[in-house]
């Protein structure tokens, strides 16, 4: 009980990405997100999530007069941030990690991240895919990969349509293989989910669900037969593992990450479109290979990106960071 406590950091960490935060907020820790009088992308806080209590608002006054033990930073600007707010750079007065949840933009196989060229701040990359595809330079680099707080097997598979979640599919187009909604639409009606997807006029067959609050989202998507995952060029999103949780099957543009993700006995990945466009017709058709797919997914997501070995992951490169 001793050690536990002796090894219990303070952690500076802003609420950028929710689903990521909720995670990363489960440990052991005391975790430190900002807040400002008015709030934004800088100092939302809690964003009045039910986390632990451990996860603790305060303001830039309190992080200069209390400190911390180390920095989690997420975007470029977190660094200026951290120095204008604490007058302690992260790097050399602070220990600091930089988490990358994107995939790299622009000209990729040679794209540089802005931290390549300093060596003083580790990169942690969310997957190995986006880890091979930065050039991360002489910025020392590992792999965490995603962590979910288990909502449950809820699968029930009744409705014969396809279950997609995407944030802002209008802005976003190719990137999250919305111009494919009407393809897949046609193998089956789509159910789609997210921010901003009430934008989306692909005719009846593509129906906009709303950016519904998580817990109603989960009960919603696990009605659908099958979970879609179409993005051509984001890093492996929450939502498709949150799926597969749930226990659905999977059908998967095969990108980045998805090929590894989703296990052939979980459903179907391939980057030829017809074969997915038949993938789709298949679970809708045939429900007991849908359930049987969809308890492999959920059996491959607990046992690789369950919330123990990610928040042991973490542990174990934050308690290294605060001994160097």
């Amino acid at each position: 009980m001793k050690r536990a406590e002796e090894e219990r950091l303070r952690v500076l960490v802003w609420h950028s990405h929710g689903s990521y935060t909720g995670a990363f907020v489960r440990g052991r820790h005391e975790y430190l997100l900002p807040a400002l009088p008015e709030g934004g992308k800088w100092g939302m806080g809690r964003a009045g999530r039910d986390w632990p209590d451990s996860a603790k608002e305060v303001s830039p006054r309190q992080l200069r007069d209390d400190g911390f033990d180390v920095v989690v930073l997420q975007r470029r600007e977190e660094l200026d941030l951290v120095e204008r707010w604490t007058g302690r750079k992260p790097g050399r007065d602070v220990p600091a990690v930089f988490l990358e949840h994107n995939t790299p933009t622009g000209d990729v196989p040679r794209t540089r991240h802005f931290l390549a060229d300093t060596g003083e701040i580790p990169i942690v990359h969310v997957t190995h895919y986006n880890r091979l595809m930065w050039d991360s330079g002489r910025a020392p680099t590992t792999v965490i990969e995603h962590g979910i707080v288990d909502p449950g097997e809820r699968y029930t598979g009744e409705d014969p349509v396809a279950g997609v979640v995407m944030n802002e599919p209008v802005r976003r187009g190719r990137a999250v293989g919305a111009d494919l909604l009407p393809v897949f639409a046609e193998a089956a009606p789509l159910h789609v989910f997210g921010i901003g997807v009430e934008k989306l006029a692909f005719g009846d067959r593509v129906r906009p669900k709303g950016d519904l609050g998580q817990e109603q989202m989960y009960d919603e998507l696990a009605r659908c037969r099958l979970y879609l995952h179409t993005p051509r060029w984001t890093s492996l999103g929450l939502s498709l593992l949150e799926a597969m949780h749930l226990g659905m099957p999977v059908v998967a543009v095969a990108s980045t990450e998805a090929a590894r993700a989703v296990p052939r006995e979980a459903g179907f990945v391939s980057a030829d479109v017809a074969e997915l466009t038949d993938a789709v017709r298949a679970l809708v058709s045939e429900p007991e290979l849908a359930h049987r797919m969809g308890k492999s997914a959920r059996e491959y997501a607990l046992a690789h990106y369950g919330l123990e070995a990610f928040l042991r992951n973490w542990d174990d490169l934050l308690e290294r960071l605060v001994r160097s």
